[in-house]
Formats: C-alpha cells, structure tokens, sequence
C-alpha cells in the first residue's frame, strides 16, 4: 500500500513538474523577442561574472556538509567530500527527494563512512541550508506580499526572522534534529551537533545562498528601470532568490522547485524591471544554475569514478 502511494505521488509530482514547466516555456516562447532583446541586455560582463558567482556558491555549500561529517566524526578532504557531494545533488531534480542522500550515503561508504551517518547529516544539511536561505530571504517577503507598496509591518518581519535565528542555537537545534529524526523513524544522532559545527555550517550555507543572490543581482542591474532604486533591486534580486528557492525548496510537489522558485522569482523582479527584463533574468539565472549542477557533478563523478567510489551494479544486485 506505501509503495503505491510512493508511487501515485511520484507520478503526480512528475505530471505538476511537466505542465509547469510547459507553462513556463510556453510564456518564454510568446514574449522570447521582448526575453531575448532582455537578455542581450545584461551584456556579456554581466553573464560571465554570474557565472562565476553561480560556480562558486555550490563550492560553499559542500564546505558547510564537510562541517557536519567531521564533526559526526568522518573527517574528509575536500576532494573526496565534493566527489560524493556534487555527484549525489543531480538527486535533487528527481522525484522522491531522497535521491541525493542515497547515492551520497552509497559513495561515502566506500570512503569508511557509515551509511546511516551520511544519511543523517544530508537530511541535516537540507533542513538546515533551508532555513539560513529563509533567514536571509525573509526581507523580500513585503515586496512578494505587498508588490512594492510600503504597507507591511516592518515588527512581524523582525519577528519572525528572530524566531528562525532562535533556532539555530545548538541546543534548540539538537531538539528539533532528533524529533525530526523520531518522525522519520531514524536512530538519534550519535551524539549532538557542537556549537562549533552548528556556527561554521550555518556561515557557509548562508555565504553560499547569498553568492547565488548575488548571482540574479549581477544580472537583474543591467534590465532593470533607470533610476531604479538600488538597494530595493538589491533586496528582491539577493533575498528575492532566497526567498523564491526557500518556497521551491518546501514545495515538495516539484523537484528541485522547478518553476516554483522561478516563478516567485519573476513576480518579485517585476516591482523593479519589466516583465519580459525580469523572465530574461529568471532563464539565465535557472541555466547557469543548472550548468553548475551538472558541472560539479560531472566534476565529482571523474573524481568518483577514479577512485572507485562510484556504486557498483553487480555488487549491489547480488547483495
């Protein structure tokens, strides 16, 4: 009966993908003068140094998931912890959502690591990467609400980015980490996350969301309106992203938040560009986004495949 559900979920989250994804394609095709003329715009600089930014930001992100592992007490390199990283996060854009974290925990095995601590500390990372992204993306949220008028509260903005810091103190932290593990159905922790890992994961994660901001920034300034204001381009492009790929991220329904995120996205550009500027900024930033993915993982796959840490199919069909 669960395999079943499993798989009816599956076959809806795959159908929800296609048609927005068909949406969104067909919306780039009626407006892809107005898209393209867009695109031209940013400039060559501008699709460089985003790409750079784009690179750069899932280098950060494996930094904060090497943090966890040396301190659940399996120290590697970075070679090794981006092999099994990068190749593990193209699960992302497949359904079921686990994807990523079984091919980590297969890879990270052949390197010593338990299979059950690799596990652990993937379901940590994105539980824990998804808050600092919301944390950091909460102050677009009255442009996404109120499209730019200046009438939401300021206090409950405050309000609520305080009540996500709070849970980042380890011990509330440790809590959280070992109720959702008795959710899941998962042995605790082998011991609790120190304040040390909590602190230094915590900073990567944030600086790797805020690189991949800064990367729609770099695009969004050269389509934005003239005279447009700065930081509030700042704040729907950095926080904006933020906030769009924390929604995509929690909507369970599409993998990788594919068309959520972009969607989002676009409606918080409009309130500083046209509609056509803004879907420009969206396509170019979701390409090099993926270009990254299958970059690193590409990457981290050679690496893998050189050193036998790939997972064998005779192996694990007989045993």
């Amino acid at each position: 009966m669960a395999m079943n559900r499993t798989r009816v979920l599956n076959v809806v989250r795959i159908a929800v993908m296609v048609l927005i994804v068909a949406a969104v394609t067909a919306a780039v095709v009626r407006n892809w003068n107005e898209v393209s003329g867009s695109i031209h715009q940013i400039g060559l600089g501008a699709l460089i140094g985003s790409l750079a930014l784009a690179l750069l930001s899932p280098l950060l992100t494996v930094l904060g998931w090497r943090v966890l592992m040396a301190d659940l007490g399996s120290r590697l390199h970075l070679a090794p912890a981006s092999g099994v990283f990068f190749v593990g996060q193209l699960g992302k854009y497949l359904p079921g959502s686990v994807w990523s974290v079984v091919v980590q925990a297969d890879m990270a095995r052949k390197l010593g690591v338990p299979r059950r601590r690799t596990a652990v500390v993937g379901l940590i990372t994105i539980a824990l990467s998804a808050l600092c992204g919301m944390i950091a993306g909460l102050p677009a949220l009255p442009a996404l609400i109120n499209r730019g008028q200046e009438v939401f509260p300021q206090w409950i903005l405050v309000v609520v980015i305080l009540s996500l810091l709070v849970m980042l103190w380890p011990p509330l932290l440790n809590r959280a980490i070992s109720f959702g593990l008795r959710l899941l159905r998962r042995e605790p922790l082998e011991h609790e996350l120190s304040a040390r890992a909590v602190a230094l994961s915590t900073m990567w994660f944030t600086a790797s969301w805020l690189i991949g901001g800064s990367m729609v920034w770099v695009l969004a300034r050269g389509v934005a309106h003239p005279g447009v204001d700065e930081l509030h381009l700042a704040i729907v492009s950095v926080s904006g992203y933020l906030l769009a790929a924390g929604i995509g991220m929690f909507s369970v329904v599409t993998p990788a938040g594919v068309g959520v995120r972009d969607a989002v996205l676009v409606l918080l550009l409009t309130t500083s560009m046209s509609l056509a500027a803004a879907v420009a900024v969206v396509v170019v930033a979701r390409f090099w986004t993926v270009v990254a993915d299958i970059g690193w993982a590409a990457v981290g796959w050679l690496w893998g495949r050189a050193h036998h840490l790939l997972p064998d199919r005779k192996v694990s069909s007989h045993g």
